[in-house]
């Protein structure tokens, strides 16, 4: 019963990812209709991160109310009436306000399977269930691009996700009686079994050093996804074609980093592989700045990938054992949002960087976010140490 319980939860991941993708790829052919600019794309994406943010913060207090089983079902149901009310609308503003359900769903779900992995599986779950996210994540946009080639239309791209979420809803509902509902000992008795508010969780020692490296490392991965083949175009003088390919390369050596991840795991902590990823993102980040023209810049792309690849996981696993298992699901909410929060600022602030100095300070401004991050995360070690 437990393999089968793992089994809904790795297709939980990969339906987690499908829908990430699906607005850049879908954009080109969506706005004209509407009739409104190409930069509209960034109202519809922050405002589903904004939901995606308030979601998370309110994923504690709707986990233990609803149980981390049907908190997964209701926001994957959300989620794909969502992107059934993206296929047939036909108004930019009407495709904003279902933007709000796409953010909200998107949040709950991913704060509460996150916990859920890290007080009952094993670290290498962990790494291959983001794994598996990132499959989902780059399967979105071939069946966007099936729907776009076949002259069905990008409604039929969503409609085609839309309906795998369905089964997976199905899929959830059925599988509520496999879902545990043990805690992990006891209740501690300083109350922390209660729901935290925000102000409470900032408080607890180490909580403000593990938000700052859920938004540093944020920075990290969405500056790298968004900006690398500006950088290869502008400063590397690679055609834009060429480039295109390269910047796929990150999101490859991510997803078979994760892969990896998982083996590793199990011969090294959670702090140990947070630290070989920071080194290899560090080592990518150089590989840009050494005279090796496009090979530096190809290994560059996959370092930074293969880097971030168990960062994110391990933090989250470690979660528990740095504040206990009845404050994980409270502060694993708040660092999604953390990370939320960073992928919508960071990159922006970036594009002003390149825009008024130039875009060629993209390693220098990946090496300062790393070391913001490194920083963070070292500080957080100390602190929850001294807090035991």
């Amino acid at each position: 019963m437990l393999h089968l319980l793992l089994t809904v939860i790795y297709l939980s991941f990969i339906s987690l990812g499908l829908p990430d993708g699906l607005l850049g790829a879908a954009w080109p052919s969506m706005y004209g209709p509407f009739g409104v600019p190409v930069s509209y794309a960034g109202v519809v994406s922050t405002i589903i991160a904004l939901g995606t943010v308030i979601s998370s913060l309110q994923s504690d207090r709707l986990t233990r109310r609803l149980g981390a089983g049907r908190v997964t079902a209701i926001s994957v149901a959300m989620t794909a009436a969502a992107l059934f009310g993206f296929s047939a609308t036909r108004s930019f503003w009407l495709l904003c306000l279902w933007a709000v359900p796409y953010g909200l769903g998107a949040g709950s779900v991913d704060a509460a399977l996150n916990n859920y992995v890290a007080l009952h599986y094993a670290s290498r779950h962990m790494s291959w269930l983001h794994c598996m996210w990132g499959l989902g994540a780059a399967v979105g946009p071939y069946i966007m691009g099936w729907a776009l080639t076949g002259g069905a239309g990008w409604q039929a791209g969503y409609r085609c996700v839309g309906y795998l979420q369905i089964a997976l809803t199905l899929i959830l509902f059925l599988s509520l009686p496999l879902w545990k509902t043990r805690s992990d000992g006891p209740a501690p008795a300083d109350g922390s079994e209660r729901t935290l508010t925000l102000g409470q969780i900032v408080r607890l020692p180490g909580a403000g050093f593990i938000m700052a490296a859920f938004f540093f490392y944020s920075a990290v991965e969405q500056t790298s996804a968004l900006w690398a083949s500006s950088y290869l175009v502008l400063h590397k003088g690679v055609p834009a074609e060429t480039a295109a390919r390269f910047a796929g390369l990150f999101f490859i050596g991510i997803t078979v980093g994760r892969l990896l991840s998982g083996f590793l795991t199990i011969r090294l902590s959670d702090p140990q592989m947070i630290r070989l990823g920071e080194g290899i993102v560090a080592a990518g980040a150089a590989a840009f700045l050494l005279p090796l023209g496009r090979v530096g810049a190809l290994a560059g792309l996959v370092l930074i990938g293969l880097g971030c690849a168990p960062i994110y996981p391990c933090i989250i696993h470690s979660t528990p054992d740095h504040f206990g298992a009845y404050r994980s699901q409270a502060v694993i909410g708040v660092q999604m949002a953390s990370a939320y929060v960073g992928t919508c600022l960071m990159p922006p602030l970036f594009g002003l960087i390149a825009a008024r100095l130039s875009v060629s300070l993209f390693p220098l401004y990946i090496f300062a976010a790393l070391a913001a991050m490194t920083a963070a995360h070292e500080l957080l070690l100390r602190a929850v140490q001294k807090g035991a």
